[in-house]
């Protein structure tokens, strides 16, 4: 197979990582295209020449570019110099996609060199039978190390946590540990403090490198430790470990089991994870998409929207038989059709921000007894307040535009009052599925939608009847 890049020689040398990508920070079309003219040509040692620069993270990234079977032709060209942590830079149907194609002696072969957190990222996502036979073709130390992290919660510390930590007992000396590190070829590849424990592996304090390495050798540890210690429960909400990291400005946390052995760690890297996730999260169920990537296929996208379409359908024929009470208002005044879709969008809108602000302080955690009742006091004021607002502007447009001074004051009374049940549903609602345990970011939006349709056209309709007579 000829190609242009054969002819360029300058062109054919781009493996420099500035070339990778372009001067929006994308993926350089160019670069793509020759990886796509190596792989069709089944040129290995240039898809491998070209790759060797990137991290993992970039690497993740060329996956995702590339269509399915390119993604999986690149994982085998590259052979034993893929990294495996790229996988966990990918979207889960993508992860899923390149392992199922994969046998599992290539999968336990590229897991066996990954840090702990980066392994169990991908060992959950196969299925149970694979992953016993993936976690059986490692070492058993390593083996018994997985197993554990996986007997964890999904999406809970001890399955993000990683294994590998180094811990002392308090009576070593600062030379001892010293000696003991320099000697050990069985470290973590990066830690940023020491844990002190007793025989039970039970935590008695830390010890931060920075006040470690400016210790005497002499030192004993005891005396150098701290004490105040912040430790994780294996099986906390990753969420919640998150907001520890952020709460107490952390870079590492010990993880404890239930009976307070220390058992891994969580590192700031793994959190920045996590919290772009939860968030990333937060936002499709507040749009209604679920866990939708993508790069997910059409089927997986149509089945994930489906859901929620349906139970907007049901709300919206729930707000058409509102409308239908007042067919012989409307048909008796023609300006009210052309007028009521106004307030029922202003109010979705207004009920669709305080709900945001809601459901952000309840995944926060921002709410207590006395913040909710202040919360709750606040938006129905601004509720009442951007309600008189609007209603005079609306009022005045509509008596300039129809001529006809009690319409207008008839939509505006209508708007104050939806933006008021808005400020107020918006709160509200949340609170109470938060209450009953469903997550608010999921069923919030459709609910407040719901209430503000249906009070914004009964409100409009309803005292248009009344105020002019055509009941």
């Amino acid at each position: 197979m000829s190609t242009d890049f054969e002819t360029d020689p300058h062109r054919d040398t781009g493996t420099e990582p500035d070339e990778f990508r372009d001067e929006q920070d994308r993926i350089s079309p160019f670069w793509l295209e020759r990886l796509r003219a190596y792989l069709a040509a089944d040129r290995a040692e240039d898809v491998a020449t070209v790759m060797a620069p990137l991290h993992a993270a970039d690497v993740g990234d060329v996956l995702e570019s590339l269509d399915a079977d390119e993604r999986l032709q690149l994982v085998q060209s590259l052979g034993d110099r893929f990294d495996y942590s790229a996988l966990t830079e990918v979207d889960e149907s993508v992860r899923i996609e390149i392992t199922d194609a994969l046998s599992n002696t290539e999968i336990a072969r590229g897991v066996a060199g990954l840090d702990s957190d980066d392994a169990v990222t991908i060992l959950e996502d196969l299925e149970q039978v694979d992953r016993d036979e993936v976690l059986a073709k490692l070492p058993t130390f390593e083996r018994l190390s997985l197993k554990r992290s996986l007997d964890f919660p999904e999406e809970s510390a001890g399955r993000r946590m990683q294994t590998d930590f180094i811990a002392i007992p308090p009576f070593w000396t600062v030379g001892q540990t010293i000696d003991y590190l320099r000697s050990n070829s069985d470290l973590p590849d990066e830690f940023y403090q020491i844990y002190v424990v007793d025989a039970s592996y039970q935590v008695l304090g830390t010890l931060p490198l920075d006040k470690f390495i400016r210790a005497g050798r002499s030192t004993i540890i005891e005396a150098l430790m701290n004490t105040n210690l912040v430790l994780v429960d294996a099986n906390e909400d990753q969420e919640e470990a998150a907001r520890d990291f952020e709460r107490y400005d952390l870079v590492e946390v010990g993880v404890v089991d239930e009976s307070k052995r220390l058992v891994g760690v969580l590192t700031i890297d793994d959190m920045v994870d996590v919290i772009h996730e939860e968030a990333d999260e937060d936002i499709k169920l507040l749009a209604g998409v679920g866990d939708e990537d993508i790069s997910d296929s059409t089927v997986d996208t149509v089945r994930s929207r489906v859901p929620w379409l349906v139970i907007n359908l049901f709300t919206a024929v729930m707000v058409s038989l509102v409308i239908g009470l007042f067919n012989a208002t409307i048909e008796q005044m023609v300006a009210l059709a052309v007028l009521m879709p106004i307030v029922a969008s202003m109010g979705g809108n207004a009920g669709t921000q305080t709900m945001t602000v809601t459901v952000r302080a309840l995944s926060m955690r921002e709410l207590d007894g006395s913040r909710v009742r202040r919360l709750v006091r606040r938006e129905m004021v601004v509720g009442l307040v951007n309600g008189v607002l609007f209603a005079l502007l609306i009022g005045l447009v509509t008596w300039l535009r129809f001529e006809n001074l009690q319409l207008g004051i008839v939509i505006g009374l209508a708007m104050i009052i939806n933006l008021i049940v808005a400020g107020t549903a918006g709160i509200l609602i949340p609170l109470t599925l938060d209450k009953f345990k469903a997550d608010p970011a999921i069923a919030s939006a459709v609910f407040v939608t719901t209430v503000t349709d249906v009070v914004g056209f009964f409100a409009f309709l309803g005292i248009a009847g009344l105020w002019f007579g055509l009941f």
